[in-house]
Formats: C-alpha cells, structure tokens, sequence
C-alpha cells in the first residue's frame, strides 16, 4: 500500500478582508499577529500566510515597517514555513503589493492568477457602529473594486521575484484562473511542481460546494497531471467543511481569521490557533496525519528558512 500523504495545514492569520469591528479576535498589531501567528504554529499549522496592517488603526497594509516588527520575531519562535501575501490590497499596483515578498525574500508568497470582481460589501449590513473610520467605506467601497492581476502584472510578479526562489501559493478562485496558470507555465513563468490553492466561497468566484471542489481538481488533473500540489481556502462558514473533505480527497488545506471569523456555525472563533486546533483534529480523527514545517518544505520543494531574509 502506497504511504499517505500527509496534510499540510497553512493558516492566514489576518488578510485584508475583515476589519477590526467584525471580531475581537482578529489581530491586527505587531504584536497580536506575532502572538497569533506562533500559536497557530504550535496547534499545528506547518505555512503561516501574513499580510500586515496598520499597528494603530488595523487598516490593511503593505508598507515594509508594518512587516518588520513581526517577521522575524515569528521565525525566531517558530520554525514554520512564512508565506507573504501578494494580494495586500485590492487598490494597489503588483509593483507596491510585491514589494513586501521582495525586500524580506520568503520561502513563499501568494499569487493571484486573474483579475476579477472581488467584493465583501454585504458585511457592511451588519454592523451600525464601527471601530475606526476607515472601516464602514473600505467594506462597502469593495462592491466598486476590480482586483487586477492581468497577464503583464503576473509576469511582472513572477520575473521580479524569480531571483528569490520563492514558491508561490497560486490562488485560484474559478476555473479560468487555471488555464491562465496553465498558460504562464507554458510560457515559463512558473515551474513544476507548482501550489494551486483552489478559493471557494468569494463573491465574484466560484461558490463553495463539494461539486465545485470537484471539477476544479479534475481541470486541475487535466492541465497539470502530477505536477502540482493543491490545497482548499473555503470563505465563511465553509471553511471547516471543505477543508476536511480537501484532506480525504488527498490536498492540503487553509483556515484562519483572513477566510473566516467563525469556529462554527453562528460563533466567532476566539483565535487562529483554534481554527487550526480544531481541523488539525478533524484530519487526525479521519486518519490523516499532518505535516510538520520540515515535511511541507519536502512536498512544496521549497528553499528553507535559512534562505529568507528576516
């Protein structure tokens, strides 16, 4: 009997999606994305994908100080792989959201693979007074944004960053956005084996059901046959439910306060590190058994930690 794969948890401990009203949970200073982010690694998350923010307002950022003060205090506690967001903002060009991926030089980042109508203007309905003033116009703004990520920006990604020999987390959010994968590897952009992570659940992508799951691993099987390694983000209250089902069918999964603020139906989670507790136990009681930061690095084939430059 061929031996099992083992599950790699990524946890995205804070993104640019949810804003500080929408849960006390969600770190957004230095030092709670630092506190967050090693206690999701020691409950067993082996990938930590980190944007940052602003340290007094939680606004969403790209700036290299708001990266700083926390980097290479995570590292210095925890040896899991550190995946720098490229997404940062749906406003700013590739050049300003890749520059954090450039300076510090990750072991990964992500990559989104096509530009779409990327939209959370519906949270706004739900809250009537907000903690800071940027907050209510960011969330309702959404419903008028394009988060542009056009053929030249992805070149552009990808030959700036080349040097650095990082991997990248392709985020895919519909089925499109594999055959524009499919395309830039033909073109040489990226090589094998390369880290889909398949987005359900994210208005203006594709919805978050099993079905959906589905196909989008059989395009992915046609397009890449064995040169690809995959893993599910389901947003909101899919989050638990596909990526259990990720785990049996053989992928890697993705939870954490950036996808959803929620430990189960109706309930805010009190932290990251209890997302990944929780699927951590689920993928054990299933049978599965999870990867350490070490065994990721082997199946993502990734550079190591000591080439970072934090």
């Amino acid at each position: 009997m061929a031996k099992q794969q083992k599950t790699i948890i990524t946890c995205a401990v804070t993104g640019a999606i949810h804003t500080p009203t929408m849960s006390d949970a969600l770190p957004y200073t230095y030092d709670d994305i630092t506190t967050q982010a090693i206690a999701a690694a020691d409950a067993g998350a082996s990938i930590l994908h980190l944007h940052a923010r602003n340290n007094k307002t939680g606004a969403p950022s790209v700036d290299i100080d708001d990266f700083s003060p926390f980097l290479g205090r995570i590292k210095q506690a925890t040896d899991a792989v550190i995946n720098i967001s490229t997404g940062g903002s749906l406003t700013l060009s590739i050049q300003d959201r890749i520059k954090p991926a450039k300076t510090f030089s990750p072991e990964m980042c992500s990559m989104n693979m096509g530009s779409m109508n990327f939209s959370f203007h519906p949270l706004a309905g739900r809250y009537d007074e907000w903690a800071f003033d940027w907050e209510k116009d960011y969330v309702e703004g959404s419903d008028g944004n394009i988060f542009r990520n056009t053929f030249r920006d992805i070149k552009e990604a990808a030959e700036t960053l080349a040097p650095h020999d990082i991997k990248f987390e392709h985020e895919c959010y519909d089925a499109g956005h594999l055959y524009n994968l499919k395309f830039c590897m033909d073109i040489g952009l990226f090589k094998a084996p390369i880290f889909i992570q398949f987005i359900f659940g994210i208005l203006g992508g594709i919805g978050a059901d099993v079905d959906n799951l589905v196909f989008m691993k059989r395009t992915a099987d046609k397009l890449f046959g064995d040169d690809y390694r995959w893993s599910v983000l389901g947003a909101g209250g899919a989050q638990m439910g596909l990526a259990a089902t990720a785990s049996q069918m053989g992928g890697h999964l993705r939870v954490g306060l950036e996808d959803s603020l929620l430990i189960s139906r109706g309930a805010l989670a009190t932290s990251n590190a209890q997302q990944v507790a929780k699927i951590r136990r689920i993928v054990e009681d299933l049978g599965s058994q999870v990867a350490t930061p070490d065994e990721a690095r082997e199946i993502l084939d990734l550079k190591g930690g000591d080439r970072v430059k934090f």
